[in-house]
């Protein structure tokens, strides 16, 4: 997206975040806010769907209930009608839109303690343990909220996906029969799966059914809400649930300037509706999971779980990717290694029992 466009698009924004005094012929309020609510992936997604089902439908019941005059009207730009999914941080930074979904995983340099779980893998069990951890951690961690501040944004709830499974064309019966075989994945995944002598090809999800088709790669590594919607089990029908654990990746923010611009009431229901996004995309998550798998079986896929041993051995041969988290950041003055700590304890106060401590060497 080129600047003059971007520039055009926020000109025909501009009223977006101003509350327009009128007789609000939508509301018949006193006080109609336009407010514009955005995302680079479809309502079928599912960090995406909570935007509309508890921000947008639930926000004016909330207002009405307490009394307030002030009603929003939203315009609501999802499936990436305005940008696409590596500029969600900056169109909601720099006010393209109003507030969205944040995709931190596109953001390795701009929110890189947002990313901390590509670095902790095996850490979590639940969608709940891992969405409350970085819920807290960005509430109490002074340098998580700066990073959200830098680009100035109000952060209000993590969004959260199940965790990584294997698909592929043969069965995998022990780690080493991993050994020579090519991985579609994303590209943070290649330090979990080149120690055990796979080659990680990195690749983008709407690419992965044909490779895995036409031979670019013998299977791939991906969450199993993501891989079900794409059929990989026609192509890959051996299908190993790892257990990598749920991590998150981003969230839901509002621009700042836009969230000081409202009156305290909507600011209050845009606060609180935030932390139930996670919730809802929580339990969207689990529910979501509860289907699949059946659903991959009764389709003709052969569905595994990892035994305990073999977790324990894959992530014991992996680098030490709390040290190597820290190295990268430190020299930037970013408080990673406190970070990493605080996120080891956090998880464990969440009831995780993490496989190992990447806090351990720091």
């Amino acid at each position: 997206m080129t600047l003059t466009r971007r520039t055009a698009l926020k000109g025909m924004l501009s009223t977006a975040a101003v509350p327009i005094i009128s007789g609000g012929p939508a509301f018949g309020q006193s006080n109609t806010i336009r407010l514009t609510i955005s995302a680079s992936h479809p309502l079928s997604i599912a960090w995406v769907e909570p935007l509309k089902t508890v921000i947008v439908d639930r926000s004016n019941q909330m207002l009405e209930e307490r009394g307030s005059d002030s009603r929003i009207e939203w315009t609501e730009a999802f499936a990436g009608t305005l940008y696409n999914f590596n500029e969600t941080l900056e169109s909601v930074s720099t006010q393209l839109t109003d507030m969205g979904w944040i995709g931190s995983l596109f953001e390795p340099s701009g929110l890189p303690l947002q990313n901390i779980m590509y670095s902790t893998p095996f850490a979590t069990q639940t969608v709940d343990q891992a969405i409350n951890t970085m819920n807290q951690l960005n509430a109490n961690q002074p340098a998580m909220k700066q990073e959200w501040d830098r680009h100035n944004v109000t952060f209000f709830g993590s969004c959260v996906s199940d965790g990584y499974s294997l698909f592929t064309k043969e069965p995998i019966e022990q780690l080493s029969d991993l050994e020579g075989m090519k991985i579609l994945g994303g590209a943070t995944i290649a330090p979990w799966v080149e120690p055990l002598g796979a080659s990680l090809v990195a690749t983008g999800i709407p690419s992965m059914y044909s490779q895995v088709q036409t031979g670019v790669g013998d299977g791939v590594i991906l969450i199993g809400t993501g891989a079900y919607p794409l059929k990989l089990h026609e192509v890959a029908p051996y299908v190993t649930r790892v257990g990598t654990g749920p991590l998150t990746f981003g969230g839901f923010g509002v621009n700042t300037d836009t969230y000081n611009s409202l009156p305290e009431d909507v600011q209050e229901v845009l606060a609180e509706l935030g932390a139930e996004y996670s919730t809802e995309n929580a339990r969207i998550i689990t529910e979501l999971e509860e289907k699949i798998w059946p659903a991959f079986e009764e389709e003709g896929a052969t569905v595994t779980d990892m035994p305990e041993e073999q977790k324990v051995e894959w992530v014991n041969r992996m680098p030490d990717l709390g040290q190597a988290f820290v190295d990268s950041l430190e020299p930037q003055g970013i408080p990673a290694r406190e970070i990493m700590i605080a996120f080891m304890e956090t998880v464990r106060e969440q009831g995780a029992e993490p496989l190992r401590d990447w806090s351990e060497n720091l």
